[in-house]
C-alpha cells in the first residue's frame, strides 16, 4: 500500500496529465471511483454532494451526473461561487442534465431531506481552519450524522483534514472516505482514526514520472 504526500500526489497528477491522461478524464474516474465504492448503497437514497471550488469539487459535479444518469436522486449545493477549469465544465454538465443545484446563502437547504450527504468542499491541499459558509455547512453535515444517522461519504480527504498532518480543528467526520489515487499520510494521522469510519481508495490511473 504506497502512501505519499500532497506534494507528491500533486506532482504525480500533472505527470499524468501532461503526458498520459486528460485532466477531465482523471476526474470522471475519480468520481465513478467514489460511485462504484459505495454500490448499490445509493438505491432509494436521497443524496445531497457539497462541493467547494477546487478540483474535490469537481469531482462532485462529475459524481452528481453519473448519479442522474443512473436514475438516482441527487442533489448538488455549491458552497462557492468559484469553480477550477474541469470543475466548470462538469457543474455545466450538471446543468444540462437537469440536475438541482443549490446554493449556500442563496437557498434553504433542508438537511433533513437527505440521507446521504457527499463531502467535496476541501481536498487534501487545505491548510488552515474551515472559515464560513464552508464551516457551518460542514457543522450541519456532522449534526445530521450524530443525530439521525445520516450517511456521509468524503471524496479523497475529510474536509478540513490536512492532507499530511491529518490535523484538524474543524472537519466533516464520515462513515466512507474514498482516496484518490494513493493514500496520503494524513489519513493515518492526526485526527484521522476519529473522523474517518471506513477508508478506500480507488486507482484512476495516476502514473509516477519514475515508473
Amino acid at each position: 500500500m504506497k502512501v505519499i504526500s500532497v506534494e507528491e500526489m500533486r506532482n504525480a497528477d500533472a505527470y499524468t496529465i501532461a503526458n498520459y491522461v486528460p485532466s477531465k478524464e482523471l476526474m470522471r474516474r475519480a468520481a465513478q471511483g467514489v460511485y462504484d465504492a459505495y454500490q448499490d448503497g445509493w438505491s432509494g437514497q436521497k443524496t445531497l454532494i457539497i462541493c467547494g471550488s477546487g478540483n474535490n469539487g469537481g469531482d462532485g459535479y462529475a459524481l452528481a451526473q453519473i448519479m442522474k444518469s443512473d436514475g438516482h436522486d441527487v442533489t448538488v449545493l455549491r458552497v462557492s461561487g468559484k469553480f477550477s477549469e474541469d470543475g466548470q465544465f462538469y457543474y455545466d454538465k450538471c446543468l444540462a442534465a437537469g440536475i438541482r443545484v443549490l446554493a449556500v446563502n442563496e437557498d434553504e437547504v433542508n438537511w433533513k431531506a437527505y440521507d446521504i450527504f457527499v463531502d467535496c468542499i476541501f481536498g487534501t491541499g487545505f491548510k488552515g481552519v474551515p472559515r464560513d459558509p464552508a464551516a457551518g455547512v460542514i457543522a450541519a453535515v456532522n449534526r445530521e450524522r450524530e443525530e439521525r444517522g445520516a450517511f456521509v461519504i468524503s471524496v479523497d480527504i475529510n474536509s478540513g483534514m490536512n492532507g499530511d498532518t491529518g490535523e484538524a480543528e474543524i472537519a466533516v467526520a464520515s462513515d466512507l472516505t474514498v482516496s484518490i489515487g494513493y493514500y496520503k499520510h494524513g489519513l493515518f494521522r492526526g485526527r484521522a482514526h476519529e473522523l474517518i469510519g471506513r477508508l478506500e481508495n480507488v486507482d484512476i490511473g495516476i502514473i509516477f514520472p519514475e515508473e
